[in-house]
């Protein structure tokens, strides 16, 4: 994707109060380090050259690590930039509980994952579907619901998100 799909996600996700950050793959593990609150966790990140391993977060966590937690790490393997949302996988790193149950939600998506709009993310998503990658979240800012009244964020979700775009260059 180009710059521009990257500045069409940021505005998608400022309009959903949701912050944002663009690094280097070298700027990534202090940008990240500058975001996260403790106690965190988080599931290992699907980049080969990306890891968490480094940072104060809690890989495989525990069930009482989960229910401690404020703060969730997860990687994404794809970005809609015209709706700012982000597809977390349900692997057996624990990415659907890491992306579900603290109330702070940070995912790190790359620029090359970033797919401009819904009809190109169906075409992403058939091929993982083909590919036996059948079961993913597909997340738009903070978790909210409006059905009983005024509009209430964190019911079924994280209150907050960050999302990490790491661009493809150095």
């Amino acid at each position: 994707m180009s710059a521009g799909s990257v500045q069409e996600f940021q505005q998608s996700l400022t309009r959903l109060d949701t912050a944002s950050t663009v690094v280097s793959p070298n700027e990534f593990e202090t940008a990240l380090a500058d975001v996260i609150e403790t106690p965190a966790v988080g599931a290992e990140l699907p980049f080969e050259d990306l890891s968490l391993e480094e940072l104060p977060v809690a890989l495989e966590p525990s069930p009482s690590q989960l229910r401690e937690a404020v703060m969730g790490v997860t990687g994404s393997r794809m970005g809609i930039a015209s709706l700012g949302t982000v597809a977390v996988e349900s692997r057996s790193a624990g990415d659907e509980f890491v992306a579900l149950y603290p109330e702070f939600h940070v995912v790190v998506v790359r620029e090359s994952d970033l797919r401009s709009d819904l009809s190109d993310a169906f075409g992403w998503l058939q091929s993982e579907f083909e590919a036996g990658r059948r079961s993913l979240i597909l997340a738009t800012g903070p978790s909210s619901t409006g059905d009983m009244g005024a509009l209430v964020q964190g019911v079924h979700g994280p209150e907050r998100v960050h999302i990490v775009i790491v661009r493809d260059d150095d």
